[in-house]
C-alpha cells in the first residue's frame, strides 16, 4: 500500500492560503530552531525570538527501529524559516508516528498541524489502520524551499520525497509489501506553515498539497 495523496489545484491551494493568512494575520510568533542547532534570536517577524520555546512540551514522534526518515535539508540562515522547516519535518514524523501507533487520534500530528493539514494526517492514518497496514523502510525528503506568503508570518515549505524504499507492512503478519522504484516513488509536498496560536516556538502545518509522479524530484 502506498500512502495516498491529497491533491489540490495550485489556484485552490493559493486561495486557501490567502484565506488562512487573512484569518491569522494578527498572531504572534516565537519559533523554535532546527534540531541540533543553537537558538537564534531576532525580531518579531517570522524570525521571532525562540525565548520560551524550551518550555513547550513537545509530543513523542519517535519511530520504530525498522523505519528511518531522512530529511536532507540545508538549514536556512533565517531562524524563523529554520523553525518552520523543522516543524514541517516534525509534521511528517508525527504522521508516521500515528501510523506506527495505529492511532488516528494520535496527539503528535494534532500538535504539529491544524485545519486541512490536520484532517489530511488523520485521514491518512485512518486509511492505514483500516486496511491493517503499518510502515517500514527508508523515506527520504530533500530539495526544500521556503517562501514567505503575502505580508503575513506564514511561509510555504515545499520539498521532494523519494519513497522508493518506504514500504507497507501488515500489522497482523509482519509481511512487507516490497515495490520497485518508479515515477510513483517521487512526490512533492507543499505545506503552509504558521506559528502556533497556543504553543510558543512551535510552527504548525495548516494546509498541505501532495503531488504525485513529480519528474523534477527524480531528476
Amino acid at each position: 500500500m502506498a500512502r495516498s495523496a491529497l491533491t489540490m489545484t495550485a489556484a485552490t491551494f493559493a486561495a486557501t492560503a490567502a484565506l488562512l493568512l487573512t484569518a491569522c494575520g494578527g498572531e504572534d510568533s516565537a519559533p523554535d530552531d532546527i534540531k541540533g542547532a543553537e537558538t537564534e534570536a531576532s525580531s518579531s517577524s517570522p524570525s521571532a525570538s525562540a525565548s520560551g520555546a524550551a518550555d513547550v512540551k513537545r509530543p513523542d514522534v519517535s519511530l520504530p527501529k525498522d523505519l528511518k526518515l531522512v530529511f536532507d535539508f540545508d538549514r536556512p540562515s533565517d531562524a524563523g524559516q529554520a523553525a518552520a522547516l523543522e516543524d514541517a519535518a516534525n509534521y511528517i514524523r508525527a504522521l508516521d508516528h500515528g501510523i506506527a501507533q495505529q492511532d488516528p487520534n494520535d496527539p503528535a500530528y494534532q500538535f504539529y498541524s491544524t485545519g486541512g493539514a490536520e484532517k489530511y494526517a488523520k485521514s491518512q492514518i485512518e486509511a492505514w489502520v483500516k486496511d491493517g497496514w503499518t510502515v517500514t523502510g527508508n523515506d527520504r525528503y530533500f530539495k526544500a524551499d521556503i517562501d514567505p506568503v503575502g505580508e503575513g508570518k506564514s511561509v510555504l515549505v515545499s520539498f521532494c520525497r523519494n519513497q522508493a524504499k518506504f514500504y507497507s507492512k501488515k500489522v497482523a503478519t509482519g509481511k512487507v509489501n516490497y515495490t520497485d522504484e518508479n515515477l510513483d516513488s517521487y512526490q512533492k509536498f507543499s505545506l503552509l506553515m504558521s506559528p502556533s496560536e497556543t504553543s510558543s516556538g512551535v510552527w504548525q502545518a495548516r494546509q498541505i498539497e501532495v503531488q504525485g509522479r513529480v519528474k523534477e524530484c527524480k531528476g
